[in-house]
């Protein structure tokens, strides 16, 4: 799979720019500010439905226009097609040209990795960063399971919403009895995918870590859920209904699950040095490029934005040179060499893509 052409008008701060890719390695540099974030986020866009930077679809649109255009046109090794957002300021996409009523209709038509300097925070931050990882791998595979966390979202607001009420009002438990069976239905379901990629993930992490650090150190990846058994869960929410009046909001549940990683037995968030948790990060990209190339049966585009602030030459050697079929697109500051055929430079300036003779 790869892209064949981007095609931006008042997004962001490009005015008008058609940019042509090459199949292997592309690579955008210019100085901080000039919109090489922008060409990752148009196609992050395109492939995923919204944006990896903001909630606010108005924030996508040039100053001073009404509307934005991104169009990413794509081949896929049994058809090719386009994906076109357009932004007024409501989203909308087109697929083929042809108007989708579903966010999710788009999902995983363009599948990509993403690596950027804030993945290395998933390691050592909050779960939250955790599961938005996990959760965007399997949306993009499985088009049920962002169908699945959506509907898992609506009963849980509706859930913490009536448990503030019940605190202030004479309420009945009728509802939350209903709530309950509905939240138990959903976390379950959920934690099965869920727990299938982690099965995925266990299976391939030690031989993905042997790539980067020449088989030094033994990993292991432990997914942590208390929606296990349908029925257990249910018992655990009508456990903690007293506590959760209390505290005005659901205590358990897949909101609350989280995955740990460890390194020679120790866990790496705690105990990791800085390059550990920097390896461990791209160990996590590596296993997903495999999952998703395994499923797809074609190997998905990799973005890396801003990919040499955060990891030495080494490291970036090491995850570049085990990339073998996958259409690269790199942000940096400056032109990088590297020892592979078929690369493709582009200089970025005040939202204008000058590209370069090819290589």
């Amino acid at each position: 799979m790869y892209i064949t052409q981007i095609n931006l008008k008042n997004f962001r701060n490009y005015e008008n720019q058609q940019i042509i890719l090459n199949k292997g390695i592309n690579i955008f540099y210019g100085d901080n500010a000039q919109g090489k974030t922008n060409i990752i986020e148009s196609i992050f866009l395109c492939s995923m439905g919204k944006s990896f930077r903001s909630k606010k679809d108005k924030e996508l649109i040039q100053f001073n226009q009404a509307s934005a255009t991104v169009q990413v046109d794509f081949e896929r090794k049994d058809r090719s097609g386009n994906i076109k957002a357009q932004i007024a300021p409501k989203k909308e996409f087109f697929i083929n040209g042809v108007k989708q009523n579903k966010i999710s209709n788009v999902v995983g038509k363009i599948n990509v990795v993403t690596f950027s300097p804030d993945d290395i925070k998933m390691i050592k931050g909050g779960p939250d960063g955790r599961r938005k990882f996990i959760d965007m791998m399997i949306s993009s595979l499985k088009p049920n399971y962002m169908y699945l966390l959506n509907n898992y979202n609506k009963v849980l607001e509706q859930r913490n919403t009536y448990l503030k009420q019940m605190a202030t009002e004479p309420k009945g438990e009728a509802l939350l009895e209903v709530l309950d069976e509905q939240l138990a239905e959903l976390s379950y379901q959920i934690y099965e995918y869920r727990n299938r990629y982690f099965e995925k993930f266990s299976a391939i992490i030690q031989d993905m870590h042997d790539i980067i650090t020449n088989k030094k150190e033994i990993i292991k990846i432990k997914y942590l859920s208390n929606a296990q058994d349908k029925s257990g869960f249910l018992k655990n929410l009508q456990q903690n209904r007293k506590l959760d009046l209390t505290r005005g909001y659901t205590s358990s549940g897949i909101h609350r699950d989280d995955f740990l990683i460890y390194i020679n037995h120790k866990a790496v968030a705690v105990y990791g040095s800085q390059g550990q948790q920097r390896t461990t990060t791209l160990t996590l990209k590596l296993c997903e490029l495999r999952i998703v190339t395994d499923e797809i049966g074609e190997t998905p585009i990799l973005l890396l934005d801003d990919f040499m602030s955060e990891l030495d030459e080494t490291r970036r050697r090491s995850f570049l040179e085990n990339l073998e079929n996958n259409q690269v697109i790199i942000t940096c500051t400056d032109n990088i060499e590297i020892e592979k055929e078929h690369i493709q430079s582009f200089y970025v300036e005040n939202g204008v893509v000058h590209a370069e003779e090819r290589k």
